[in-house]
């Protein structure tokens, strides 16, 4: 936490945020490791469900 309403990020000024929101979003993969977990979970829950669910 930065003091006075001002805070300094080294990957914001080098790009890397931008850089991994850019390849998040043209490849649909999450970059943070929460969002991975989210992404498997979904995709684990839709297989079980497809395949009891399937007409």
């Amino acid at each position: 936490m930065g003091k006075f309403g001002f805070s300094f990020s080294w990957k914001r000024a080098l790009g890397i945020t931008a850089a991994k929101q850019k390849f998040a979003r043209e490849t649909g993969i999450p970059t943070s490791m929460s969002g991975v977990e989210r992404k498997v979970g979904r995709s684990i829950l839709n297989m079980i469900f497809g395949f009891l669910f399937k007409k």
